[in-house]
């Protein structure tokens, strides 16, 4: 339901569910929200170590292969069935991490064509157990999850359709069953945008497709999003928080100095409109997530030290473009990542030169589809309920990948990897920058190394964007602006073929002092990787990565608030609530409402998690 709230002389929208509505995914799909309690996990049931390395020669092999085959640690269990007519066929269920314990696919063979079925299935509560196949027969199997409850029974064949059929008929993109125990991940159409649909259509029917959407952006894309305030003297600020993000290193001439974010829809729990550059403000009744607005203008630049040949000088326009900052405390949060159903793709990006690529295999990683997996482009209705923050991911895989530079001529290009639910969609390259969430529900930023693979189990989901804008030295103990920061082509930073670079971006950080560790999102209005570089720094982060760019739908973050009854939905920019759906008393968030066609992050609350 939307109503007009009037906050701090402005009025604006906001969107709000009723508790009626049980928030949501849970609403929109008549999926109950599971309650969890948090069990201690056991050790994963993996196959005979012959076995393991087989599969390992698998994952490793140049050659045209199944998504299955990227799965190192897959665990596959068949059992024979036989039909009234004597037919014997095979019912062969795969857990395809079982140290994720998240997804599996129920394979059935009657022994014809027509009686063969694949389903996708996912563990809503991945940390009390795995899933196992305990009997099958020619009309249904039997599977144990975990320890809830007796084995659930899924029919699939017979005179009339079975549990499972029925599921993959409701077309919904999470289908529960077993009194919503188990949900059969069902394929979908996301949502796509106007600008995105003609993108898509270009870069895939016309050629030279890729060259007349750059030619639209540089020439009606380039500083349509630019927020130029004018700073100014502030009346007396109450002390920031001791729990807060470390503010940023503002210079001398700056101290004090106020903005007033015309463009935020996120309420904070300090009154008044002007914001501090530089401090950070609570969110109200969002604990654990603040709120910082800057410009590079205002920043130190004598913090840099030795770091500032690696970035380029900025012009006027970006010196004075705002910045929003958005900080989780991960100590309260958990990172998540899930990719959209259409992007980012897994073939062949066009970027790559022609010594990398190779016209034998059907992607870099030997394969061009995800299927028989589902990738559905939302939130588990398991997770919606624990949900704070969702944003949009990285690049489409047309952008992928290196067109210049070391990175272009190794490994295929360097293609930028992902991992959802420990399921490896495109494997993680050296040399980039990498987004990481643990199993244990660490969240890490790195630069990823060859080394680093045998990290692998641990992994629940990674997002690979290009080199790094923030990468920690070692030697001096903090954030420095990352090698390639000023270089176009080297760096992959995107733009036009001129090197223009100002334009809308996004990017995360990692930031880490006595008051905790926070992933801060930045929204910079109208910048070029060197500017994001700067603001990341004057923050303290100790890595930080570029995200999507250009714009709303590609820089998209949204809050889910609860206030009272109600939960709120309110986003980083106003504009930003066109990404969502509205029709009459009905309001459905992007990325949990319904299914959409890009790749995501969302926070969840550690409390209860499943």
């Amino acid at each position: 339901m939307a109503r007009a709230v009037t906050r701090r002389g402005r009025t604006r929208t906001r969107r709000r569910w009723l508790p009626a509505l049980a928030f949501g995914a849970a609403a929109t799909l008549g999926i109950a929200v599971l309650a969890s309690v948090p069990v201690e996990r056991r050790g994963p049931s993996l196959p005979s170590a012959a076995q393991l390395a087989r599969q390992a020669a698998e994952y490793h092999a140049e050659k045209p292969k199944t998504i299955l085959e990227l799965q190192a640690f897959r665990r596959e269990t068949t059992l024979p069935i036989e039909g009234p007519d004597g037919r014997v066929g095979a019912v062969t269920f795969t857990d395809l991490n079982p140290y994720a314990n998240g997804w599996y696919l129920l394979s059935f063979d009657g022994g014809a064509a027509a009686e063969r079925r694949i389903y996708h299935l996912e563990n809503p509560r991945p940390r009390e157990g795995s899933i196992a196949l305990v009997s099958a027969d020619p009309q249904a199997v039997r599977l144990a999850i975990g320890d809830r409850g007796a084995p659930c029974t899924l029919v699939w064949a017979g005179r009339s359709p079975g549990a499972l059929e029925e599921a993959s008929r409701t077309g919904l993109p999470y289908a529960p069953l077993c009194d919503g125990r188990l949900y059969l991940r069902n394929p979908v159409a996301g949502r796509r945008t106007s600008l995105e649909r003609v993108a898509d259509f270009l870069r895939d029917h016309v050629w030279g497709g890729e060259h007349v959407v750059a030619f639209v952006k540089d020439e009606f894309y380039r500083d349509a999003f630019l927020e130029e305030p004018v700073p100014h003297r502030a009346p007396a600020q109450p002390a920031p928080s001791a729990h807060a993000p470390l503010a940023a290193a503002v210079a001398a001439t700056s101290a004090g100095l106020a903005v007033v974010p015309e463009q935020l829809g996120i309420e904070l729990a300090a009154p008044g409109r002007e914001l501090v550059v530089g401090e950070w403000y609570p969110v109200r009744d969002l604990d654990g997530v603040y709120l910082s607005v800057v410009t590079p203008e205002t920043l130190d630049r004598s913090a840099l030290q030795g770091a500032a040949a690696r970035v380029n000088p900025l012009d006027s326009v970006e010196s004075k473009a705002l910045v929003y900052l958005v900080a989780f405390d991960l100590a309260r949060f958990e990172l998540n990542f899930a990719l959209g159903t259409d992007h980012p793709r897994v073939g062949w990006s066009e970027r790559v030169q022609p010594t990398v690529h190779d016209a034998a295999l059907p992607g870099p990683d030997g394969i061009d589809s995800p299927a028989p997996l589902v990738t559905n482009g939302m939130v588990s209705p398991a997770e919606v309920s624990r949900t704070v923050a969702t944003v949009t991911g990285g690049f489409k895989r047309e952008h992928g990948a290196f067109r210049y530079g070391r990175l272009s001529l190794e490994n295929h290009g360097s293609h930028y990897g992902f991992i959802e639910q420990g399921v490896v969609f495109s494997k993680l390259q050296p040399g980039l920058a990498t987004v990481l969430a643990m199993d244990d529900g660490r969240v890490e930023l790195e630069t990823w190394s060859a080394a680093a693979e045998a990290r692998l189990p641990q992994i629940r989901s990674a997002r690979q964007n290009g080199v790094p804008l923030i990468e920690f030295d070692r030697a001096q103990g903090r954030g420095v602006p990352g090698a390639l920061v000023g270089n176009w082509g080297a760096g992959n930073w995107s733009g036009s073929d001129k090197g223009d670079l100002r334009t809308l971006r996004a990017g995360l950080c990692l930031q880490a002092s006595e008051a905790g560790r926070f992933l801060v999102y930045g929204y910079f209005s109208d910048a070029t990787p060197s500017a994001m570089a700067r603001v990341f720094h004057a923050y303290r982060c100790q890595y930080a990565l570029h995200l999507d760019m250009n714009a709303l739908e590609h820089t998209y973050l949204a809050l889910y608030v609860s206030r009272g009854p109600q939960r709120l939905v309110e986003h980083l920019i106003q504009g930003m609530d066109v990404l969502d759906k509205a029709t009459g008393k009905s309001y459905a968030p992007r990325f949990i409402g319904f299914p959409d066609n890009r790749d995501f992050f969302f926070l969840t609350r550690r409390d209860a998690a499943p």
